[in-house]
């Protein structure tokens, strides 16, 4: 139904962005929504799904038309609903998603939230050789404005959360992530992801 949404970036928080487009607020639901934060009060466009439930209806946003094409894919695997395929994609290592997936390392995809062996060997039975498109799907911008440590890191755990990562792989990453100090809450998801991958 919708292709993209392009307007003013009103808000960004650990779970979706808002646009706003003629005096309308769009929530839209992002792998990472702190990708966007250099953008705040600047026009936009973010390519986006329209996902329908019996209950709701919801807008999944995407940086650009490959992250969009590979949440298809990833979404049309068994057992990957659309949540997980976010949770997937906030990884900035896509290409390292796409190595384990040709490569049939399923214990490197069973580090992300809600994808267990199952679903992982499943992955790679259907996506393997079908994700060429997307290597270096993308790659965030870094160069945000600087804020204060201690806030970056409570928004690192809030995104966490809100990625759908448990307490307890939280509790394992949080004293490193709040021993850091990070330029950007990008900077600190991908200290805290690389992390979560390693143990």
């Amino acid at each position: 139904m919708y292709e993209f949404i392009e307007g003013i970036l009103h808000s960004v928080t650990p779970q979706y962005i808002v646009i706003n487009v003629n005096g309308i607020g769009y929530k839209i639901i992002t792998a990472n929504p702190f990708r966007w934060q250099d953008s705040l009060s600047q026009t936009v466009q973010c390519q986006v799904e329209l996902v329908t439930r019996e209950d709701s209806m919801t807008l999944y946003g995407f940086y650009d038309a490959n992250e969009k094409q590979l949440f298809h894919k990833l979404n049309k695997v068994s057992g990957i609903g659309p949540k997980s395929a976010l949770s997937i994609l906030a990884l900035d290592d896509h290409d390292g998603l796409i190595q384990a997936i040709e490569s049939g390392d399923s214990q490197y995809l069973t580090k992300f939230p809600g994808v267990g062996k199952k679903t992982a060997q499943q992955m790679v039975l259907d996506l393997r050789g079908q994700l060429g498109f997307a290597s270096g799907v993308a790659k965030s911008d870094t160069s945000q404005s600087t804020s204060a440590s201690d806030e970056i890191n409570e928004k690192v755990i809030e995104a966490l959360e809100g990625l759908g990562y448990s307490q307890r792989e939280i509790k394992r990453v949080e004293k490193a992530i709040k021993a850091e100090q990070f330029n950007s809450t990008q900077d600190g998801l991908s200290y805290a992801f690389k992390l979560l991958i390693k143990n």
